[in-house]
């Protein structure tokens, strides 16, 4: 059994290793089922997507008419599949059948550093006008009815533009179906712009390719493609070295102990179906529901005993005291409200998502979660508190040079926390268009990272191994005489088999730290 365990975790970091070794991927496919236009100032526009993009490489720019095989072709593209736009027929009606043309819809795509060229700013500063009328015209060149887009100098063809027309009374118009090829490196917008107030009530159906050199994997999330590899390596590494040490000490194994496997165990299969659920994303162009809601589920797990195991680490269970007594109730109900709360947050963020939540929106499902990590926080240091003084008052010194160096390390990780949470807010504030995009995903990697540092240090700290019983309640004399002197003075009378009463049996204590049978809280302390 042995063997086969080492064997196999051998096997999976070799094959992720192989995995890894193969080009990563960088966009995505946007279907619009039905969605109507937004009337934002004097236009109605539809945001067709928003991604980071990579510049097609050179060779496949030359060659852009070969057919390449596979998805790691070099070429980055916006590509329009059968995208149609429906007007209401009563619209329609109005015009004859040999009219001609008698709606425009406008496609336009668009660098981030361009969105200035995009419409026209008037001279209080105050009103953006998207729509050409004549008075415009002299300033911007533009044509009454149209979209104004101001070219760049020298390159009149930029931003991209291409005209979608409703011909005669038809309530149906066709896109061509077309490629807009991406020669720089950037953010890109695509909108769908109406200047005509007669077609307010358009839709869209169809969809758009967004392909990066790489594959279909969007520009803010191809990082993590290789990142979700490196941690399942991690992940597996550890557990590696955990499962061969919990093996070899199995006789010496305190419940703790056990609880930690739980959290690597956890983490390898979190990182491991991120990394695949990232693999489909960039080869189909769609976000599995299946993989990623078991993603996020098992996340949000991980999470939560993660946070549970770090507190009743920190109340001296195992350590100090043989269960949690009244309080287990309380750890499982947050834990509980936690796993709810980062399962919410992680599905909106992730689940059949390309483009990132609003700000508004992200702010009100991290809100809960937030308030939740603060609760953990001064609770595990009011436990560590409480341990720490128990500790040095029975001078047991080896379990309290352990909890420590765990204190210290809680503390450096809750002080560098506090520091990339400025730094996060700091970037957001900052890059409200997402012009730093290639680096946004470190915001989000930090955390596994920092989540992977502290399960390190607690595997050391409490590693299996023949001398690791001596940190386990009950082991060290002043266990035994502490907790005697907690019990009552009058020893309780237990009804012998004989039906006579006898004196000085001890009641049972309850060792198991999720039991329902909860000691009360006073006992244990």
């Amino acid at each position: 059994m042995f063997l086969f365990g080492n064997n196999f975790l051998f096997g999976y970091v070799v094959t992720f290793t192989g995995l890894l070794a193969f080009p990563t991927a960088l966009a995505a496919v946007h279907p619009y089922t039905g969605e109507y236009f937004y009337s934002v100032g004097d236009a109605f526009i539809f945001r067709g997507g928003r991604e980071g993009m990579w510049e097609s490489k050179s060779e496949a720019v030359d060659e852009w008419g070969t057919v390449a095989k596979g998805i790691n072709n070099g070429k980055s593209y916006i590509r329009f599949s059968k995208v149609q736009f429906f007007r209401p027929p009563a619209v329609a009606a109005e015009y004859g059948s040999t009219e001609g043309d008698t709606g425009l819809v406008q496609a336009v795509v668009f660098e981030v550093h361009d969105r200035d060229r995009i419409g026209y700013t008037t001279a209080d500063g105050m009103t953006r006008r998207y729509c050409c009328t004549k008075e415009l015209v002299a300033k911007t060149r533009c044509y009454p009815g149209r979209l104004i887009v101001q070219p760049h100098a020298g390159n009149e063809d930029w931003p991209w533009q291409t005209d979608i027309y409703f011909t005669d009374n038809d309530t149906v118009a066709y896109a061509v179906d077309e490629a807009v090829t991406i020669s720089d490196t950037g953010m890109y917008y695509l909108w769908f712009v109406i200047c005509d107030p007669n077609l307010a009530g358009v839709t869209i159906s169809g969809q758009t390719t967004w392909k990066n050199p790489g594959g279909y994997l969007p520009g803010m999330m191809a990082s993590y493609l290789p990142f979700y590899g490196m941690m399942t390596i991690a992940y597996l590494s550890a557990g590696f070295l955990w499962f061969t040490q919990y093996i070899r000490n199995w006789r010496a194994i305190m419940p703790l102990q056990n609880y930690i496997t739980a959290v690597i165990a956890l983490g390898m299969i979190e990182m491991s179906t991120w990394y695949f659920d990232y693999v489909n994303f960039n080869n189909t162009g769609f976000r599995p529901y299946d993989t990623t809601i078991w993603a996020v589920v098992v996340g949000s797990m991980r999470k939560c005993i993660s946070r549970m195991l770090l507190l009743v680490v920190a109340m001296g269970y195992g350590v100090v005291r043989p269960t949690l007594g009244g309080l287990t109730k309380k750890v499982v109900a947050l834990g509980v409200a936690y796993f709810i709360a980062a399962c919410t947050l992680d599905i909106m963020t992730n689940v059949g998502t390309i483009d990132d939540l609003t700000s508004s929106a992200r702010i009100f499902l991290v809100l809960p979660v937030a308030v939740l990590d603060a609760v953990f926080i001064l609770w595990i240091f009011t436990a560590l508190s409480k341990t720490l003084a128990q500790l040095q008052t029975r001078r047991q010194t080896a379990k309290l040079e352990l909890y420590r160096r765990f204190t210290n390390t809680l503390a450096i990780a809750v002080v560098i926390s506090v520091a990339w949470i400025a730094y996060e807010m700091y970037f957001k504030v900052t890059d409200q268009f997402n012009e730093r995009w290639q680096s946004d995903w470190v915001t989000g990697a930090f955390w596994h990272v920092l989540n992977l540092a502290i399960v390190v240090v607690i595997c050391v700290l409490w590693r299996p191994s023949e001398a690791s019983m001596q940190y386990a309640f009950g082991n060290d004399a002043s266990d035994e005489l502490d907790f005697e002197e907690q019990q009552p003075l009058a020893k309780p009378v237990v009804q012998a088999p004989s039906g006579r009463p006898s004196v000085g049996a001890q009641p049972k204590i309850n060792t198991d730290v999720f039991s329902m049978e909860d000691d009360e809280e006073g006992k244990m302390e």
